[in-house]
């Protein structure tokens, strides 16, 4: 009794409610329970999981009803049509009728009526899940809300089910409305998405990279020493998939070239000390100064004296437009 109500009280260091509510459980359940029975415990505490189906009701279940002049909606209230003329013995067989077709749904589906709740198939690593979470800085990255109003949670940008496989790059933030909504809204179509990411173009140079020239590299980008650089160690990062525009690029692709943009800074800095700055530049179409039509962004190391005068950065890209007043 006393160790137990010490480490509750003393020693328990909690970053969720787990830990008391499995101790809770186990209390009530006369000292053991199974996991089955410790998660739904959990499960009544998580007003995330409430709101989740707030959302299917209003948005999925309560309008079909409604269009069907079943159910009528007065702010959060449903009311059944027509109950009241229904007798104690209709209400009985109405709900063993809707007892049958859930009893055949199921039957007919198995587990695979859960899948849109269980998208990840495995839990996210906690430590992959921390390098997402920072790398969001802890918001929704679709609304942009913040961890600390609603909870949030790691997502595949391209679905499991669709190919997508566990990897960063193919990780994103979503608050749980709008990983709900997601999968209703989101038209892409990902049936070759495989093939897509592996598109090359005979005679593009980028998509026909010597491997001596790579620096840093992950599944869908990799960055390259420039062949004619404008300061010493500049780099290029460069998309795998053939694609003209920066604008075209997807979210798993913008996450890849953003990763290997951070390490090969770091990368730089350790292997140079007198690097105090960098200019970041994507030159997107002809009239910006684009010579090679496959996407790739610029990485400058930047040096002090490096130039007279530095001020307006990339500004100096149209003559006299960099030098001006603050």
């Amino acid at each position: 009794m006393n160790d137990l109500k010490t480490f509750i009280r003393d020693k328990m260091r909690m970053s969720h409610i787990y830990q008391p509510v499995m101790i809770k459980t186990l209390l009530e359940e006369t000292g053991e329970a199974d996991k089955t029975t410790i998660a739904k415990k959990i499960l009544e505490y998580d007003f995330s999981q409430v709101e989740y189906y707030e959302n299917v009701t209003n948005v999925m279940v309560g309008k079909v009803l409604r269009n069907h002049d079943i159910v009528e909606k007065q702010k959060n209230l449903y009311s059944l049509k027509s109950y009241d003329q229904l007798s104690e013995t209709d209400v009985q067989e109405l709900i063993g009728l809707c007892n049958e077709k859930i009893d055949r749904y199921i039957e007919n589906r198995g587990k695979k009526i859960w899948e849109h709740r269980r998208r990840n198939r495995r839990p996210v690593p906690g430590s992959i899940r921390y390098k997402v979470l920072k790398r969001a800085k802890g918001r929704c990255e679709l609304c942009g809300i913040s961890k600390d109003e609603k909870a949030i949670e790691v997502d595949h940008i391209v679905p499991k089910n669709q190919g997508g496989e566990d990897s960063i790059n193919n990780y994103q933030v979503l608050c749980y409305s709008c990983n709900a909504n997601k999968r209703d809204t989101d038209d892409t179509d990902f049936r070759n998405l495989n093939d897509q990411f592996s598109k090359r173009k005979k005679g593009c140079i980028f998509c026909d990279y010597p491997e001596s020239r790579v620096i840093l590299e992950n599944n869908l980008a990799i960055a390259i020493k420039d062949k004619y650089p404008v300061t010493e160690l500049h780099s290029l990062i460069i998309p795998k998939r053939h694609c003209d525009s920066y604008f075209d690029l997807s979210h798993a692709e913008l996450n890849a070239i953003n990763q290997l943009l951070k390490g090969l800074k770091s990368q730089l800095e350790n292997k140079d000390d007198t690097i105090e700055g960098f200019n970041v530049g994507i030159n997107n179409g002809e009239v910006s100064g684009q010579t090679i039509s496959h996407c790739h962004v610029h990485l400058m190391p930047r040096r002090e004296g490096d130039v007279d005068n530095p001020i307006g950065g990339v500004r100096n890209v149209i003559v006299g437009k960099g030098d001006y007043k603050i």
